[in-house]
């Protein structure tokens, strides 16, 4: 804005001083004498050129929205990642699967000569957190190409146009710089199914990444990775042979994957002697490469709390607790009531899962974490890929147990239940509508049948969990002193770890002189 204001300043200064020269050729002033018509003539050319330099810079000025001058190109210095496939662990399958379109951008001539072309593009999905940006990052880093990087967001604006100018920009720049990797994180914020209720700019922007990854080049040198944690949301053409030619499922990692993820991120921590990451990772069941980095992180920082020169068994898992069961609550007000009803509680899920042997229970606490006033930490001791429906209902009986066991001592129920009832209700849903195994058949159900035959569903499902309540209250009435046990020991101790709670458990059945 200044500049322009300087610009038109100079230039009425300038005009009204030619104006003066020329009038001074008429009738000469004796002032301006002296000025050779030399100096006059450059004086009027410079004049001249100020007055056309104004006049076209006013007439590009337009109302346009900001958004349409704001597409910035990225730092180029980021744009070469120094991330390889050995800052990758876990993903072993995945990373054999790239190495043919790492080897075809970095020898695309012996591709060529076969009449082979490279894949236009890679679809990663799969949870959040399982690294999905990561590898993208790390096909980058092992070809030595040019990475872009784009959110989906980045492409949805209010004004006509500008998501697809964007998408033309981002790809014209990708085949300047080619070879290069075009990464679009969270990709169904753009390529979610097109409808007639759709947003027409959302549509424009869509069809323009169609177009883009269609292409008319077969070699260009131009690979396009999307991430996206929902495969279904996204449109057909999208998902087609000849723009994402291969869908790579990127999941939660298993245990030999959990134990190279945690090396990776402890590699550069001095660990404790008693530091074991092979039994680490078999505590960390279901949790995703980041959550393993997170523990691996906020065990370090217990340790630095705690003025410790390393970092020990105990930091890891305390770590875990953070992580899975929340921040811990400090000097709660919790009634002397309220922590008996949580102690018993808590009890009845150990009890119930130690005799039905499904998970391994780790630890048991009543002290508040996060939303909870307590919690039972417990994992399979292998990782399961199949169920049996007397292992589901199991399940069931294992998250119902709480409940059971307030009624059982109490003669009646508290809302601690909340969480439990609905992870015991989304799992007999699932064994009914997805399984088969429920008392309709062997059908699968869609959302549309459920609606259309709700009260059929939801008796079959109250079934299942009235089934499961009640093998639970069963274990529980049969081991009721037991029960009490850990509960009083939770009173005194507020939480019970591994090792304690089979001593408990050796010493019931020695008293009792009966195997649990």
């Amino acid at each position: 804005m200044r500049k322009n204001k300087l610009v038109f300043l100079v230039t009425v200064i300038c005009v009204v001083l030619s104006m003066i020269l020329i009038f001074d050729l008429v009738n000469p002033i004796g002032k301006f004498n002296k000025i050779s018509l030399g100096y006059k003539i450059i004086f009027w050319i410079t004049s001249a050129i100020l007055l056309v330099h104004y006049k076209n810079s006013r007439s590009k000025l337009q109302l346009v929205p900001s958004v349409l001058s704001n597409d910035k190109p990225s730092n180029k210095e980021n744009d070469k990642p120094n991330v390889s496939f050995k800052d990758v662990a876990g993903l072993e399958e995945i990373k054999e699967e790239l190495q043919e379109t790492i080897d075809f951008l970095n020898n695309a001539n012996k591709y060529k000569k076969m009449g082979a072309h490279i894949p236009k593009g890679i679809l990663f999905y799969g949870p959040p957190g399982t690294g999905k940006t990561l590898l993208a990052k790390a096909v980058a880093g092992e070809t030595k190409s040019t990475f872009l990087y784009a959110s989906g967001s980045e492409f949805v604006e209010k004004y006509v146009g500008v998501g697809a100018k964007r998408v033309r920009t981002l790809f014209e720049r990708a085949r300047k710089e080619a070879p290069s990797i075009v990464f679009i994180d969270e990709i169904d914020a753009i390529g979610s199914k097109r409808n007639l209720e759709s947003n027409n700019e959302k549509d424009q922007t869509l069809n323009q990444l169609l177009v883009e990854m269609d292409g008319f080049n077969t070699y260009d040198t131009v690979i396009v990775i999307g991430a996206t944690n929902r495969l279904d949301l996204l449109d057909e053409a999208l998902l087609r042979p000849g723009r994402f030619d291969r869908h790579i499922f990127v999941g939660n990692p298993n245990m030999k994957a959990r134990e190279q993820i945690l090396e990776v991120h402890t590699k550069n921590k001095p660990l404790d002697k008693d530091v074991d990451i092979k039994e680490l990772a078999k505590k960390t069941h279901g949790l995703s490469g980041a959550e393993l980095a997170n523990i691996a992180n906020e065990a370090a920082i217990i340790a630095v709390r705690n003025n410790k020169s390393k970092i020990s068994k105990s930091h890891f898992n305390m770590a875990l607790e953070r992580v899975i069961a929340g921040l811990e609550v400090k000097n709660p007000t919790v009634l002397l009531k309220e922590k008996k009803t949580v102690s018993i509680h808590e009890a009845g899920h150990a009890i119930v899962a130690k005799i039905l042997n499904i998970d391994k229970v780790q630890k048991i606490s009543i002290v508040p974490r996060g939303h909870a006033l307590g919690y039972v930490i417990k994992f399979p001791e292998e990782d399961r890929y199949l169920f049996t429906e007397q292992e589901l209902m199991n399940k069931i009986a294992i998250l119902l147990a709480g409940r059971a066991a307030e009624d059982i001592v109490f003669n009646e129920v508290t809302t601690g239940a909340k969480d439990d009832l609905e992870k015991a209700t989304k799992l007999a849903e699932e064994m009914v509508c997805n399984y088969g195994m429920g008392g309709l058949g062997l059908m699968v159900v869609n959302e549309s049948f459920l609606k259309l035959n709700y009260y059929k569903f939801r008796a079959e499902i109250n079934k299942i969990l009235e089934k499961g309540y009640q093998q639970a209250k069963k274990i529980l009435v049969e081991n009721k002193e037991l029960l009490i046990k850990i509960s009083d020991v939770l009173m005194e101790k507020e939480s019970i770890d591994q090792d304690e709670l089979e001593e408990i458990f050796m010493e019931y059945e020695k008293s009792s002189n009966c195997a649990i």
